[in-house]
């Protein structure tokens, strides 16, 4: 199990994002969240097996139709265990 931590820039927040993140990490059974930051940022915290991370990364990189994501900040580390469901954190 893995942890991927991603910050993703762009036009990201009031389009929607957060939600498709949270339907996408849900539909492939991750744990974790997702939040817009006051920077204008969006950023999760997800755990899993490493193929449906890097899924739920590809995803991220091409973000919902009304998006545009100018670049994703992914970084990998070994998953904490601690998370429960795929939450949207305020």
């Amino acid at each position: 199990m893995e942890r991927l931590h991603a910050v993703i820039r762009g036009d990201v927040q009031g389009v929607g994002f957060r939600y498709f993140v949270q339907r996408t990490a849900q539909r492939l059974g991750l744990r974790g969240w997702v939040r817009n930051n006051d920077d204008g940022t969006v950023e999760l915290v997800a755990e899993g097996e490493r193929g449906k991370l890097e899924d739920l990364e590809r995803a991220v990189r091409a973000g919902p139709r009304m998006a545009r994501v100018d670049s994703v900040d992914a970084r990998w580390s070994q998953a904490s265990g601690n998370l429960q469901g795929f939450d949207l954190a305020w």
